[in-house]
């Protein structure tokens, strides 16, 4: 059977929020945040009148040269780039962006190496040793510190794209030695090759001694006549239904192949069972120990004694009997990396993380007819893929600011990333405790590389039930951690990280505090800052109406109306919605 994600038990819908705890120093006066946020709530796409074809999806409309504007680019625009390819801007790369231009700042970008992984930061912070080998903190705090902090940012946004459909969960790995060690070291496979091959980067996914963990195909073994047991199926199933094809064929453009009026399968459990034959023998390499986490460093090796020798047949595709494991593995990922879904499957998907929920067939066309060929006869060249997702029409043009179906709920992470990245947030002990924010009650509902499961915080797929989104056939990944609690929580979490940051991480407002005393200039820098220019004139006066009853010769009052201002605008309904 295959997995299906069970329905929430609350109400994704959400609606008015009345929140009554007040920012700090803030006035009596305001007495609910809920009327800035609420509304973005029902902003992310309602549809509109765009026209959608007979499955619901926003029409294809003409196809438009993906080629980028040959202007400079103005701060705006510039801001609203960044938000779409890193993990929050400062004012000067903002204007770095003014100056080279969008292609020019891509490239840089690609050749930018890291400044440290993931994994050799924890272990220089002493967490890799054997006490620690059922857990010990560090995970959390390094995740922080990269996201934060890295200079390699467009390596940053796609490496968690990723990890938003190629999912791992530092929750799920009980069962290793090093669990934290083991996510780090996941975490830093993406991020190495977010910019290499997708086949390569499945190849090594596929050996992965997390993945295999998460997954539970460690150590699966052929089929026992006797005990009647039978290869693990579920690296099997999730490595076509989550990672490369899907649940069903699609055309090039990721509209979905019907027959008789119902999508056509793309596989069936005779595959899933054929496939699962593949990943059986498989087992850490003989460095993994307690005494050190550097086996999660290696990738695994076969046991010849426990691999399925017999033939395997799957999509169409019969691997012959006697075909050793690693053999056998290769015969299948090139099998299912040839698929004609995997361009359209994983380019939509990577649009949605980046620019928008509801991308156009047309965009989606485009950027899988690169995935197919970037040029040079060459499939799956990631670069090539995210420099057509980011330089697009669609995802460029202004015209997107007033389309009612284009944009996305900004993640909850990424929130918190943009502001502070936008105020130079910096752990002076290098400690970063800001901890796991995955708390739905009390944090942001989201942490990175801690998803309750395979599926992730969000699908791809979700459609807030009872709503104008679903109703005009639109999706919202984001919605799905969404619902008046989440709202509360995020809110007030926020207000706690703009005020006083988290233990040694704290915020730096010199520049913008010589804003403060002009409510209109404070509210227009970081409307530019963070919301890329995009509140609105009612919003932009609400903000400014709460900012100006914090008298400028009050206690603290530059503070003070910076830190509500800030806090306002990331509550906008327009910040919240990333266009």
């Amino acid at each position: 059977m295959r997995d299906e994600l069970q329905p929430l038990t609350e109400d994704q819908h959400a609606t008015d929020v009345n929140i009554t705890e007040q920012p700090r120093a803030a006035p009596k006066s305001i007495t609910s945040i809920a009327a800035v946020i609420a509304p973005a709530l029902a902003l992310v796409a309602c549809g509109g009148g765009k026209d959608k074809e007979e499955d619901g999806s926003p029409s294809a409309g003409p196809a438009a040269p993906p080629s980028p504007p040959l202007v400079p680019p103005t701060g705006v625009q510039a801001a609203r780039f960044l938000a779409q390819s890193t993990m929050g801007a400062t004012k000067a790369e903002i204007s770095a962006v003014q100056a080279s231009g969008y292609d020019n700042w891509i490239s840089a970008q690609f050749a930018m190496p890291r400044e440290i992984k993931l994994y050799d930061w924890m272990f220089s912070k002493g967490f890799g040793v054997p006490a620690n080998v059922t857990g010990g903190d560090g995970f959390n705090p390094g995740v922080w510190r990269q996201v934060m902090t890295g200079n390699d940012q467009l390596r940053q946004r796609v490496g968690i794209a990723l990890l938003d459909f190629l999912v791992v969960s530092a929750n799920g790995l009980t069962q290793t030695r090093f669990p934290h060690f083991a996510a780090a070291a996941y975490l830093d496979l993406l991020w190495d090759n977010a910019f290499g091959n997708y086949r390569d980067l499945i190849g090594k996914i596929s050996t992965n001694t997390t993945m295999a963990v998460f997954l539970t195909f460690l150590n699966s073994k052929k089929a026992d006549l006797k005990t009647g047991s039978q290869p693990d199926e579920n690296y099997a199933r999730e490595l076509m239904q989550l990672f490369t094809i899907g649940l069903v064929k699609l055309n090039v453009d990721g509209t979905v192949q019907t027959a008789n009026g119902k999508p056509i399968e793309t596989y069936t459990a005779d595959d899933v069972s054929g496939l699962a034959r593949v990943f059986t023998g498989f087992r850490y390499d003989p460095s993994y120990s307690s005494e050190s986490p550097a086996g999660h460093l290696r990738p695994l090796v076969q046991d010849a004694a426990s691999h399925e020798l017999g033939a395997k047949t799957f999509l169409g595709t019969t691997i012959p009997a006697e075909t050793d494991g690693l053999a056998s593995l290769k015969i299948a990922l090139d099998t299912i990396f040839a698929h004609p879904n995997v361009p359209p499957f994983v380019s939509k998907q990577l649009i949605q993380r980046l620019v928008t929920s509801n991308p156009s067939a047309a965009y989606v066309g485009r950027v899988s007819a690169v995935f197919a060929n970037n040029g040079s006869g060459v499939r799956g060249d990631l670069k090539a893929v995210i420099r057509a997702i980011l330089l697009d029409t669609e995802a460029r043009s202004d015209a997107g600011l007033t389309t009612p179906s284009f944009g996305k709920l900004r993640a909850p992470v990424v929130r918190l990333t943009n502001w502070a990245r936008a105020f130079g947030v910096t752990s002076e002990g290098d400690k970063w405790l800001i901890g796991d924010t995955s708390s739905a009650s009390t944090g942001l509902g989201q942490m990175i590389g801690r998803a309750p499961s395979v599926f992730n915080f969000f699908r791809p797929g979700y459609k807030p039930p009872n709503t104008s989104i679903a109703s005009s056939g639109l999706v919202a990944p984001e919605f799905q951690i969404t619902n008046e609690p989440s709202v509360i929580a995020y809110v007030n979490f926020m207000q706690g990280m703009i005020a006083e940051g988290a233990n040694d991480a704290k915020p730096n407002y010199t520049y913008i505090l010589t804003k403060a005393p002009d409510s209109q200039a404070l509210v227009d820098e970081l409307n530019f800052l963070l919301a890329a220019g995009q509140l609105s004139a009612a919003t932009v006066a609400v903000i400014k109406t709460a900012v100006d009853s914090i008298t400028p010769t009050a206690f603290q009052s530059s503070l003070n109306r910076v830190r509500l201002a800030i806090l306002l605008v990331m509550a906008a309904p327009e910040y919240i919605t990333q266009k």
